[in-house]
């Protein structure tokens, strides 16, 4: 596979117009925006199984000739966005860079193919039909099914032996998930049976082998425990700020996913009290010993991100007095590094199905910005950035209580 190509491949590319590897946009005004997306998704699919990168080239006219537009640096970051913004999922493999081509600046977005497809934009599975992309029909999808189970090295994809299709939740699929992934008007003309849906969300290993995948029992399971034994988060209040102090409240969180994070919300609403300040103002302020989105965003990225294989660990919350700590099984993934772990824009996924699926069910709004979203939240609370301590086999997460608060407990 090319991870990039040289100018001089991209001129070549430039001029094909016959090639079904490179798109030409000469800018993102009007539609272009969305036909860029649905040009990424279809190279992500590469159902051709070239193995080769897609590009498209933005500032490049339909003749093959660049068209002068202004490669602005706003331009390339609304152009990186395409892949955490949500709308394609699984987030695509993608970069985004300004080259020089014909002796004009063009901008190249390099679109590698997915190690999971299918890959949709908004529900809709793109592809490219020749020099142009159309809609995937059900044979192309199948067939970029059995592609994904030759090739997917993620772990959340595999099927799961011990697993039959009445261990997951139909009923829910059909009323909750579908409606969520697929615009109304593509659902609505769907005539494909209830296996083709679920093997085209990843919750099955193919309409031939309705097994559930990995994902399939976390997202869908009656009790995902019984196939995934780790799927399941431990809360804990702990009195002071001390290992070893008394439990004040513990909590096993288990079900699908949805319903599993559902109930972790509960119990950190019910124990984020909020601080009277009478004194230091005229008007008494309020505030809460953590700002809600911040735990909410830590805690989700965990169950996203931990490891589901070859463990039974939870993830792990624990709530003292003057912090609150989360335990996630498994360490960095692909991209992400002991060293760059929480740095902004770096991202992988370990989990890409389940993370569409939480994305998909709104438990999470857009890649790669929850931890970025919790620190910000935490600094508008007046508090310290989240505290990282990553090993290749685990991550902690610690968030320090507001020291006014923290103190006011202790005293």
């Amino acid at each position: 596979m090319t991870d990039n190509y040289t100018d001089s491949q991209l001129e070549s590319l430039l001029a094909d117009l016959e090639s079904d590897l490179v798109e030409r946009k000469e800018s993102l005004n009007g539609d272009a925006p969305r036909r860029v997306r649905e040009a990424v998704c279809a190279f992500a699919n590469d159902l051709p199984d070239h193995q080769r990168a897609g590009v498209v080239l933005v500032g490049a006219t339909d003749a093959g000739a660049p068209s002068g537009l202004a490669i602005t640096d706003e331009l390339l970051l609304q152009l990186a966005d395409i892949k955490m913004d949500g709308n394609i999922v699984p987030p695509p493999s993608m970069t985004v860079a300004k080259h020089t081509l014909a002796g004009t600046p063009v901008a190249v977005v390099t679109v590698q193919p997915s190690d999971a497809p299918p890959v949709r934009y908004r529900g809709r599975t793109w592809i490219r039909v020749g020099p142009r992309r159309g809609l995937a029909t059900a044979q192309d999808e199948r067939m970029l099914s059995e592609k994904r189970r030759h090739r997917d090295r993620h772990y959340d994809a595999h099927p799961v032996p011990t697993a039959r299709l009445d261990d997951l939740l139909i009923g829910r699929f059909e009323d909750e998930y579908l409606p969520a992934a697929v615009d109304p008007e593509a659902l609505a003309a769907n005539d494909r049976t209830p296996e083709e849906r679920l093997a085209a969300a990843k919750m099955i290993a193919s309409a031939d082998d309705p097994t559930p995948t990995v994902a399939g029992i976390l997202v869908l399971g009656r009790r995902p425990q019984d196939h995934v034994p780790g799927a399941y988060a431990q809360f804990l209040r702990i009195a002071g700020t001390d290992w070893g102090g008394d439990v004040l409240d513990e909590a096993r969180c288990e079900g699908p996913v949805t319903d599993l994070v559902r109930r972790l919300d509960d119990k950190l609403i019910a124990h984020n009290r909020t601080a009277v300040d009478f004194l230091s103002e005229p008007v008494e302020k309020r505030a809460s010993i953590y700002p809600a989105n911040a735990l909410q965003q830590l805690v989700r990225n965990a169950v996203m991100h931990r490891t589901y294989e070859g463990t039974n660990a939870p993830v792990q919350v624990y709530w003292f007095d003057d912090r609150v700590e989360i335990g996630s099984p498994g360490g960095p993934y692909g991209s992400v590094t002991v060293d760059n772990f929480a740095e902004p824009g770096v991202v992988d996924y370990r989990n890409p199905v389940l993370a569409e699926a939480m994305r998909v069910l709104g438990l999470v709004q857009r890649y790669g910005f929850g931890i970025p979203a919790a620190q910000q939240a935490l600094r508008n609370n007046g508090q310290e950035d989240p505290e990282f301590h990553v090993d290749p086999h685990r991550v902690r997460c610690t968030i320090r209580a507001r020291r006014s608060v923290a103190q006011t407990r202790s005293n």
